[in-house]
């Protein structure tokens, strides 16, 4: 499924597919255990699924399934206009601190970040890489400037640096900025750097 949106891709550094690959077997390997936990625990917690799906536009406006542990209770998405005099970020994008949705679980998964950890399923399908700018829902992406849209030329990460700069205390145009200065600036080495800064912050 594509996007109506200008299908320009940047192409990535040769080696950064194989440090995707196996970036995302050694944390799948190690976190298995954890993975299992996490499951178990929205179970108990919250009748629904363990893992929410989410349509999210990748790289030229590509829509894929994007996955996450469930932190919310199961009926999150038809509850969502009702919260909208709510939303706490400006731009195209809608966030709560406080989210009345959220579960016990998923308030924990969100806080320390492990509700991404599917992710890395994402990651192995070539959907998303472990570093780069954040996938956006097509309902955002229809909000973006010209310019703004340059953040679909690369794959969308698991980890950015709009992630470890500050997070929803970083406002929209400033998070465009960071997505789109990595673009510019991106390298293997600047990915092991993000990543590493990352860690700290789950």
């Amino acid at each position: 499924m594509s996007c109506p949106w200008p299908r320009t891709v940047v192409l990535p550094h040769p080696g950064k597919r194989i440090f995707d690959l196996v970036g995302t077997a050694a944390g799948a390997i190690l976190l298995s255990p954890v993975l299992l936990v996490i499951a178990v625990a929205i179970k108990i917690n919250s009748p629904g699924p363990v893992l929410y799906r989410s349509r999210r536009v990748g790289e030229g406006g590509r829509v894929f399934a994007f996955l996450k542990f469930r932190s919310m209770v199961r009926n999150a998405e038809m509850l969502r206009d009702e919260l909208l005099h709510l939303n706490e970020v400006d731009g195209p994008v809608f966030k709560i601190a406080r989210d009345p949705r959220i579960t016990r679980v998923g308030a924990i998964l969100r806080r320390s970040s492990l509700d991404e950890l599917p992710q890395l399923w994402n990651v192995w399908r070539g959907d998303m890489s472990l570093v780069g700018p954040r996938p956006p829902i097509p309902e955002e992406v229809a909000r973006y400037s010209a310019e703004q849209r340059r953040r679909l030329s690369v794959r969308p990460g698991l980890t950015c640096l709009w992630q470890v700069s500050g997070r929803s205390h970083v406002g929209f145009d400033e998070w465009m900025r960071l997505d789109l200065a990595y673009i510019d600036r991106r390298s293997l080495r600047l990915d092991l750097s993000i990543l590493l800064r990352t860690i700290p912050r789950s």
